[in-house]
C-alpha cells in the first residue's frame, strides 16, 4: 500500500483556504456581535454585509449558518417580549379608561334616577298641599322643581357623553386588539 504525498502547492493552497475561512468566520461573529451591541436587526443580509463575506458563504459554512440563525431567534425573542410589554400596557390604558367609563355612566345613571324619584315626591307633595300653600312656598317650590328640572337636563347631558366616550374607548380597544393582532402576525411571519 502505498501513501501519496500531497504536492506542496496543494497543501500550501488548502492551509491559506483554511486561513481564509476561519478569518470570514470570525468576522460574522464579530459581525454578530456589533449588531447585538447596536441593537440592529440580525439578518443573513446585514450580517454578510458587516462581515463582507457573501451570502452564499453563510449558507454553505454549517458554523456560521448557525451562529447567524442563533443570533436571529434570540433578536427575535427580545423583540417579540418588548412588542408584547408595549401592548400589553396600551391595552391596559385602554381597558382602564373603559372600566372608568362604564363606572361613570353607571353613577350618572343612579344619580339621574334618584333626582326623577325626588322630583315625583315633590310634584306629588305639590299636588296634596297646593291648596294650603301661600303664593311664596308655591313660588320656592315652582323653583326647586325649576331647579331640579335642570339638574335632570344636566346629568342626562353627561349621561350622553360618558355613553358616547364608553363608546369611542370601546372602539379604541377594539383597535388595539386589531393592532396586536397584527404585529403579532408580523412576528410570526419571518423576515424575507
Amino acid at each position: 500500500m502505498t501513501t501519496t504525498v500531497p504536492d506542496p502547492r496543494t497543501a500550501a493552497a488548502l492551509a491559506a483556504r483554511h486561513r481564509s475561512t476561519d478569518a470570514a468566520l470570525g468576522r460574522v461573529h464579530d459581525a454578530i456581535t456589533r449588531l447585538r451591541r447596536e441593537k440592529t436587526q440580525i439578518s443573513v443580509a446585514a450580517v454578510a454585509r458587516r462581515a463582507n463575506v457573501s451570502r452564499t458563504f453563510l449558507y454553505d459554512h454549517p458554523d456560521a449558518r448557525a451562529a447567524v440563525a442563533t443570533a436571529m431567534a434570540e433578536a427575535g425573542e427580545r423583540r417579540t417580549q418588548m412588542l408584547t410589554d408595549q401592548d400589553e400596557a396600551r391595552e391596559a390604558t385602554w381597558r382602564e379608561r373603559a372600566l372608568n367609563a362604564e363606572d361613570a355612566l353607571k353613577s350618572a345613571h343612579g344619580e339621574i334616577l334618584t333626582q326623577r324619584t325626588r322630583i315625583g315626591e315633590l310634584l306629588g307633595q305639590v299636588r296634596d298641599l297646593e291648596a294650603e300653600w301661600t303664593q311664596e312656598a308655591i313660588q320656592r317650590i315652582v323653583t326647586e322643581n325649576t331647579t331640579l328640572k335642570q339638574r335632570v337636563r344636566q346629568l342626562t347631558a353627561d349621561n350622553r357623553s360618558f355613553d358616547e366616550r364608553l363608546k369611542a374607548a370601546r372602539s379604541n380597544l377594539r383597535f388595539q386588539d386589531r393592532r396586536v393582532a397584527d404585529l403579532e402576525a408580523q412576528i410570526a411571519t419571518p423576515p424575507g
